[in-house]
């Protein structure tokens, strides 16, 4: 991203934001409710353009449906009735954005969801209803639906929320595998940093049009958050976890960011 801002009438969310992220690198990006990590995610997936600037993703400009991008949403409740099987949903990360499959690619397209269900350990539920399975169970799925395309890029949108700790540490676990054994870059949304802190390489912080950029030991500062607030913060480690007190809606008590 180039000069990149994202304007709402008269207001905008960030503006001048540079960022460059290589491959099977991991960067988390946090900030309170409304601070624009869902609406970076947008531009990013080709649903929303910026008002300036430039963004690229492996040297052309996002779209929608690109096989080089894979998506893994927020973990929501679905519909115990329906009529969607495992393989099912992990298929739609192929051609879900499509009118339908040609005949002559059945046999590739079944390998290829079938490889993605091994990689997330989720074959012995391929052919289950998604909605009687556990939130742990269809968070696999959908990291299995984000990589079965075989992408360049991983755009994770809160994919933690709702889950206990133990299906946290398999998700992320999963998707630090996939950026380990295929170079794939992480953009990783989150209100909870700790999570994740082993695997980031740099934070990118978003406060009320203000930002910034670099690796936790020097973002996650009392200084640097302070600074960002524009009020005290102050950043606690206890126990090897980061705690930050002080802000008004800091990342551990937000949940979700409006669209």
């Amino acid at each position: 991203m180039r000069g990149a801002r994202i304007s709402f009438g008269e207001r905008t969310l960030w503006d001048g934001l540079d960022l460059d992220i290589t491959p099977g690198e991991f960067v988390a990006v946090l900030g309170p409710n409304g601070s624009g990590k869902t609406t970076l995610v947008r531009v990013l997936l080709g649903l929303l353009p910026l008002t300036a600037g430039e963004v690229r993703i492996g040297g052309h400009p996002p779209r929608r449906g690109s096989p080089s991008i894979g998506y893994v949403p927020q973990q929501k409740a679905l519909d115990p009735d329906l009529p969607l099987r495992g393989r099912d949903l992990v298929g739609l990360g192929l051609d879900g954005h499509k009118l339908g499959i040609g005949l002559t690619g059945r046999a590739a397209r079944r390998a290829k969801v079938d490889a993605a269900l091994a990689a997330v350990n989720g074959t012995a539920y391929a052919n289950s209803p998604v909605g009687r399975l556990s939130g742990g169970e269809q968070q696999r799925l959908r990291v299995a639906q984000a990589l079965v395309g075989d992408p360049d890029v991983l755009l994770c949108d809160e994919p933690l929320l709702s889950l206990d700790i133990a299906h946290q540490r398999t998700v992320t676990e999963l998707i630090d595998q996939r950026r380990r054994s295929a170079g794939t870059a992480v953009l990783f949304v989150t209100h909870e940093i700790n999570p994740v802190l082993p695997l980031v390489d740099r934070v990118l912080y978003l406060v009320n049009g203000r930002f910034r950029i670099g690796p936790p030991s020097e973002v996650m500062t009392s200084e640097v958050l302070s600074e960002l607030y524009r009020t005290r913060v102050d950043v606690l480690n206890v126990r090897d976890r980061l705690v930050v007190v002080g802000a008004e809606a800091h990342p551990e008590h937000c949940h979700g960011e409006p669209e």
